[in-house]
C-alpha cells in the first residue's frame, strides 16, 4: 500500500497537482472530471466516467421497464420534452 501514497500541495488558486505516477497508474488524462467530496480533514477525488456499453444497456432496460410500468407512450415523452423546452 505504501506505493500508492504521494504528496502534493495546493496553489494559491486552490489547484492541486495529482502526481504523475498516480495519473499514470490510474490512466488519468487531461480533461478528466472528478466528483470532490470533503469531510473534516479528508478530501476524496472520484473520477466521473461514462458507463460501459453493457452498463448503459442495463440502464436503458431499467428505464424501458419503468416506462412500460407507468404506461408511458412515445408521445408522452415528446410532449414532456416540448414542455420543458417551453414549446407547449
Amino acid at each position: 500500500m505504501i506505493a500508492n501514497i504521494a504528496t502534493t500541495k495546493m496553489s494559491s488558486k486552490g489547484q492541486v497537482v495529482i502526481p504523475e505516477a498516480v495519473r499514470q497508474r490510474l490512466g488519468l488524462e487531461t480533461g478528466c472530471q472528478f466528483v470532490v467530496l470533503g469531510e473534516k480533514d479528508t478530501v476524496i477525488l472520484k473520477t466521473i466516467s461514462a458507463p460501459s456499453k453493457k452498463e448503459f444497456s442495463g440502464l436503458l432496460a431499467k428505464a424501458h421497464k419503468a416506462a412500460q410500468k407507468a404506461s408511458l407512450q412515445s408521445r408522452d415523452i415528446a410532449e414532456a420534452i416540448a414542455k420543458v423546452r417551453g414549446k407547449k
